[in-house]
């Protein structure tokens, strides 16, 4: 699972729609490998738009990543070093194996061999 993903996925627990708990999941145990990546650095300049930042900013935190600016940068403020920390992070970075738990129900979610399994028990989907 790319970590990009980890910025667009929430608990698919039906109690938890529309809960802030269900954003972002929080990460335990996990094992990541680096995939080398063509670099696109209008992709990355397109996604800013569309991520979460202060998620972004705590999955990466979790799993060992503190080298991100905790405010998100303007456009006029993005340089190539940091475009390319956040290609790296984003789009290289893929979590094999972990779990991924909702703040709010508790219920967790299995990732591996780079799948992350969103099945839900047939008492939680409903």
């Amino acid at each position: 699972m790319k970590f990009i993903t980890s910025n667009f996925v929430r608990c698919a627990v039906k109690s938890c729609d529309g809960t802030e708990g269900s954003f972002p999941l929080n990460f335990q145990d996990c094992k990541l490998q680096l995939e080398e990546q063509e670099f696109n650095e209008e992709f990355i300049i397109s996604m800013l738009e569309r991520l979460d930042w202060s998620a972004l900013v705590k999955v990466a935190s979790q799993l060992g990543n503190n080298a991100i600016p905790p405010q998100k940068p303007s456009l006029d403020d993005i340089n190539e070093v940091l475009l390319k920390d956040l290609h790296s992070l984003l789009l290289e970075t893929q979590i094999i194996e972990g779990k991924m738990i909702c703040d709010n129900c508790q219920h967790v979610y299995y990732i591996k061999d780079g799948i992350a399994s969103f099945l839900l028990p047939p008492h939680l989907a409903k």
